[in-house]
């Protein structure tokens, strides 16, 4: 699971310019963090039961956390649960970024979250290389697959976590609901995953601040940027660690390949996009696998990309990088 919150939406005069500007906002709780809705409407529509009703949909679907969830009746054996639209969408996402990313990001990797703490099952004692190796047997996205509606796995030990896109593909069926409701502006936020249209009740972009990453608890602003019909989310480990006795730390994102849950060079990665909020989302959770370098390789090839990136160089200093086409 990732660092909710990385990015905060600026809040400027709202309470002078609700009525003013139609703008309406509705918060709440949603898959383990909260969300902030804005959307410009003059109408007396209320969106908080169809909002309550896809949070529930999705948590019925794809949580770890529910133990009568799909997801979770799939990752203790039930081979008889077909996958809703919802959950196949997900899986279909999922197996274009394991691909596109060398399995950088892979939600197979849930058996070791799991294992190192991170997750909603035990945690295993004393956690060694040798187990780790045991372990990385049942991970590999290429060792599931969705057929006739059925999600196969090639070991029933195989534990598929889909947090790491759940925040943003849940933000996308807001997003969904308000365009098919005629609502052209509107910003959605979930744990600090963004899918902003349109304009903000001032008439401009929506602008969204990015964090540092303070780890004394403080907060402060990296960068502030306009979202021009985009998708933004933020994945950082700078919160969410571990620290066991012996001082060795032990981050949240696992590496799908070495089965460890070390801190690479990269310490926050923000992906912007015209394209899904779900696909952000598993793009940063996937550059923070990946490190700096290899992320900025990527990020070449893929022009359809922009991303603000946070890591520390040889020196150990902090020092932050922009794609070059970030303000395209």
């Amino acid at each position: 699971m990732k660092n909710c919150l990385f990015a905060i939406l600026l809040m400027l005069f709202l309470s002078c310019e609700n009525t003013k500007n139609n703008l309406n906002i509705i918060e709440g709780d949603a898959i383990g963090t909260t969300y902030t809705v804005r959307y410009m409407d003059s109408g007396s529509n209320n969106y908080e039961v169809k909002i309550d009703s896809l949070i529930a949909a999705i948590n019925k679907s794809a949580s770890t956390y529910i133990p009568t969830s799909d997801l979770s009746k799939i990752n203790k054996g039930d081979t008889t649960v077909l996958a809703d639209a919802n959950l196949q969408e997900v899986f279909i996402k999922s197996e274009i970024i394991y691909r596109e990313t060398d399995g950088a990001f892979d939600p197979t990797v849930g058996i070791l979250v799991n294992a190192w703490g991170f997750g909603p099952e035990k945690p295993i004692e004393n956690l060694d290389s040798l187990k780790v190796q045991e372990l990385l047997k049942y991970v590999g996205f290429d060792k599931v697959q969705l057929e006739n509606g059925k999600i196969k796995k090639l070991y029933p030990e195989i534990y598929l976590d889909f947090n790491a896109i759940a925040k943003g593909y849940l933000v996308d069926m807001l997003s969904r609901m308000f365009e098919i409701n005629g609502i052209a502006n509107y910003m959605v936020e979930i744990g600090g995953e963004i899918r902003a249209r349109g304009k903000n009740e001032k008439g401009t972009p929506w602008k969204i601040a990015i964090e540092n990453p303070n780890t004394d608890g403080s907060r402060s602003f990296a960068t502030i940027i306009e979202l021009k019909d985009e998708s933004i989310a933020t994945s950082g480990n700078y919160r969410k660690f571990k620290l066991k006795e012996d001082g060795t730390k032990y981050v949240h994102t696992i590496n799908p390949k070495t089965g460890f849950a070390k801190e690479s060079n990269l310490l926050s990665a923000s992906v912007i996009s015209k394209s899904d909020c779900a696909d952000v989302d598993a793009y940063a959770t996937a550059f923070m696998e990946m490190g700096f370098e290899k992320s900025t390789a990527f990020l070449k090839n893929h022009r359809e990309l922009k991303a603000f990136l946070i890591f520390v160089d040889e020196k150990g200093e902090m020092q932050t990088y922009k794609s070059d086409n970030f303000d395209k």
